[in-house]
């Protein structure tokens, strides 16, 4: 059994408090363009999801666990509700906790993602990096040729290496990628089953294939209050790719939602 520990967090800002979870391999720098946006009129809690960046590492990595994690944090920062927004794997966090603690939910924003399980996506990312022989890495270039065997996109590349960390004895993964691995079934899945009927807004990216219109009656069964706004040209890093678009959209709907 996992029990929920408080997440690595930064704040940023004040004003009414906005969650910002990132994806799988990232960490809380990589909404930062988002968070520092919507820190000149909002509290911002930026969080490391557990086995990511600087938070714990735990056995367990599932939805159940890391809303969990969520609420706990949120009690140490003695936040009663928030907007929530994620990305990716993060967003799937979002609708887990709304759909865990509705009362604790002013609205939620879903970056390309919707609740339902996905083929393994990812495997061939997880493969790579377990194949990686940090014995033979003196340098993120090492890094990078080994990687580069399996994996084509230089981006992609300098976004994993981002968790690689370096001390006396050499580099070391800051994910705890024997768990990511052993729970990736988990963390591929749906979240669970309920019902929040407040707002909540999906963002898809145009190229993406990961927000589908099939995905719509899942949406529905979980979700009374629904919008869907696309970026057009833009593929699952949307927020990366046409970031002032990404936070305009985000930004509006949360003024929306807001209680001030």
């Amino acid at each position: 059994m996992s029990t929920a520990q408080i997440l690595n967090y930064e704040v940023i800002g004040s004003g009414e408090p906005v969650v910002l979870l990132h994806g799988l391999f990232g960490d809380l720098d990589n909404l930062k363009g988002l968070g520092r946006d919507l820190s000149e009129d909002y509290q911002v809690i930026l969080v490391d999801a557990r086995n990511h960046g600087d938070s714990f590492h735990s056995d367990h990595m599932n939805y159940a666990d890391m809303a969990k994690d969520l609420a706990a944090t949120l009690d140490e920062l003695k936040i009663d509700s928030a907007h929530i927004v994620g990305h990716s794997m993060g967003g799937k966090i979002a609708m887990e906790f709304a759909l865990t603690y509705p009362e604790r939910v002013r609205s939620v924003i879903a970056a390309d993602i919707s609740p339902v399980a996905y083929d393994p996506k990812h495997r061939h990312i997880l493969e790579a990096l377990k194949a990686l022989d940090l014995n033979q890495v003196n340098s993120r270039t090492d890094a990078d040729k080994q990687l580069a065997q399996h994996i084509d996109t230089k981006g992609v590349r300098q976004f994993l290496l981002k968790n690689l960390r370096r001390d006396d004895n050499g580099y070391h993964w800051r994910i705890n990628l024997e768990t990511l691995d052993s729970c990736y079934e988990e963390i591929s899945g749906a979240v669970r089953d309920g019902s929040y009927d407040g707002p909540i807004l999906f963002i898809k990216g145009g190229d993406s294939n990961y927000l589908m219109n099939d995905h719509a009656d899942e949406i529905k069964a979980r979700f009374s209050q629904v919008e869907v706004k696309i970026i057009e040209g833009t593929g699952h890093w949307l927020h990366a790719e046409k970031p002032r678009i990404f936070n305009r959209l985000v930004r509006a709907f949360i003024e929306n939602h807001s209680r001030t």
